[in-house]
């Protein structure tokens, strides 16, 4: 297979498989019959929110370089524009801005979030790429004036449109609120025992609980228990990984940190310390949805006897960025 940008690809990932300069990975399986199969789902016309608010977690203890989102009144001729009276008129203005971690709450990965050093062109020599063999330095760049990803911004994501059938598997009902690696086994039989069935192009989103824990902290949050709290997925099982390629899934999104353990298990010393982030993002093209809250909807599910429903989940259209909060919804 010939690319301008690589010779080699990394084993069992999807590069070139969607074309040369492919920028939304498996997205491109959520087609116009998938979006009729979540339309179809919808049967009672309610809906669900599934972000939390974009002040949670509270604090920066989940990652130390997020921090919560500031509000300020613009400015205009250093006059703050909020509650403004506008002299000889009736008009009472407010305008705002916000400066925004953009994964510091409920969030998808863009697939420039994560790359590898791989060996693109088999001269022995791994150098920084992403999805599709896209470069660091050249198609994701940041200098001192900042930052942009040129190929695989978030914005692909936005203007492609996402929308479709999701399917929730439902962890935290089987295991509840301790903290546990969840394996291939695991995930097999919560599916097994709730009749769950992931289709190729369906968006898969965990329930472990986890955002429902840190609401209840109520933006104070105890260290301790945001690092040892509900399910992870085992990034280091194999079987689990390979699963998730075979699956077919266009997305995969929990309401926990990471949708994996992190850090990982110790594996070998030249492994990523994110492998599912590496095999999702990098390697096969599928967005990782972090923190969203899906208690609600998971409850509904259960007491209606369902597993699948209608998403909508778009980012926000913001060229360059490499993630991006959103307010998802579910239509059941």
């Amino acid at each position: 297979m010939n690319n301008p940008r690589w010779t080699h690809r990394p084993k069992g990932s999807t590069w070139g498989d969607f074309g040369p300069d492919d920028q939304l990975g498996r997205l491109n399986l959520i087609t116009p019959e998938k979006v009729r199969e979540g339309v179809a789902e919808v049967r009672e016309g309610r809906t669900f929110c599934l972000s939390l608010p974009l002040d949670f977690p509270g604090g920066n203890g989940l990652n130390a370089r997020r921090h919560p989102p500031i509000l300020r009144p613009t400015e205009g001729n250093g006059i703050a524009f909020f509650n403004r009276e506008i002299a000889g008129h009736t008009d009472v203005i407010c305008d705002d801005l916000a400066i925004l971690h953009l994964q510091y709450s409920s969030q998808w990965d863009g697939l420039s979030h994560v790359g590898g050093m791989f060996d693109v062109d088999g001269s022995g020599t791994p150098r920084a790429v992403y999805y599709n063999g896209f470069r660091a330095g050249e198609d994701v760049q940041a200098d001192e004036t900042g930052s942009q990803a040129l190929r695989l911004g978030i914005e692909n994501m936005a203007a492609h449109g996402v929308q479709g059938r999701a399917v929730l598997i439902d962890l935290r009902h089987h295991f509840g609120d301790a903290f546990r690696h969840v394996s291939y086994d695991d995930l097999m039989r919560v599916m097994d025992a709730d009749g769950v069935e992931v289709t190729k192009g369906d968006m898969v989103c965990l329930h472990t609980g986890f955002a429902d824990v840190v609401l209840g902290m109520n933006r104070q949050p105890d260290k301790d228990r945001l690092h040892n709290s509900c399910c992870v997925l085992d990034g280091r099982d194999g079987a689990l990984l390979n699963w998730i390629t075979d699956s077919g899934l266009s997305a995969l999104i929990a309401d926990n940190y990471a949708v994996e353990a992190y850090p990982a298990k110790p594996g070998d010393a030249c492994c990523s310390i994110l492998p599912l982030h590496e095999h999702c993002l990098f390697k096969l093209g599928v967005h990782l949805g972090e923190l969203w809250h899906l208690t609600p909807l998971a409850a509904h599910l259960r007491a209606q006897g369902r597993a699948r429903f209608l998403l909508t989940a778009p980012p926000l259209r913001l060229p360059g960025a490499v993630g991006s909060p959103l307010t998802p919804i579910a239509t059941v």
